[in-house]
């Protein structure tokens, strides 16, 4: 039992490290926003097709046009936030369980 329970823990462990990363990427793009980039520059590219696919369903409920501003980048730092704080410490805890 105690083999499911490390892989329950790495799996939590590694959906941890991919969560961290999105939250740094959505934060890098929304301070290279503020610039102005350049749309043509490779790593601008890069970092909007790795975060458009994050910020597109909170872009569906909250469009920037009827606000002013963009909130998305703001809900999905939450939902980040929620997921790591719920999923990854639950995960962990039922590794611990069984472990």
């Amino acid at each position: 039992m105690f083999v499911l329970g490390n892989f329950i823990a790495a799996i939590a462990t590694i959906l941890d490290y991919i969560l961290t990363i999105a939250n740094w990427l959505i934060i890098i793009r929304a301070l290279i926003s503020w610039v102005n980039p350049d749309p043509y520059n490779v790593i601008v590219r890069s970092l909007y097709k790795v975060t458009d696919p994050i910020l597109a369903p909170f872009r569906r409920f909250f469009p920037a046009y009827s606000i002013g501003i963009d909130i998305s980048p703001i809900l999905a730092l939450l939902a980040i936030w929620f997921l790591k704080l719920f999923l990854v410490r639950t995960l962990l805890g039922i590794a611990i369980r069984m472990g």
